[in-house]
């Protein structure tokens, strides 16, 4: 088990930053749609569901006491990579594969979960 504690902690505060994230993004969605274009949408989501996710990855995962800083810097550029992944493969998804935008959003950020901690544990708060 404590092998495994690490990644077991991943996943409960990634299946809240998932939650959230997603939630922040659905809600932004409904709430803007016809006013704001989906990818600034997915923009505004991003930022609004980093800091979220530092906080919980920073102490409760990887429970690191490393510069505030550069770790921080060093996560917007894991998120800013699963950013722009996500920049191409959403409206590939919605406007060639013809998916829903709520399905397919909910499909990107399931690939993004696996990259992302092997980032964040490699560079993000790389002890």
């Amino acid at each position: 088990m404590s092998k495994h504690e690490q990644k077991i902690r991943y996943l409960i505060v990634g299946g809240w930053n998932t939650v959230f994230g997603y939630g922040v993004f659905a809600g932004l969605y409904f709430w803007l749609e016809g006013s704001v274009h989906y990818l600034v949408i997915l923009a505004i989501s991003y930022i609004l569901s980093i800091t979220n996710a530092y906080v919980g990855y920073k102490f409760f995962v990887f429970k690191t006491k490393g510069n505030i800083v550069r770790e921080y810097f060093r996560f917007y550029v894991v998120y800013g990579t699963a950013f722009l992944v996500n920049l191409i493969v959403l409206p590939f998804l919605v406007e060639v594969g013809g998916l829903n935008m709520y399905v397919a959003q909910a499909f990107v950020t399931f690939l993004t979960i696996i990259g992302s901690y092997i980032m964040h544990k490699n560079f993000s708060f790389k002890v």
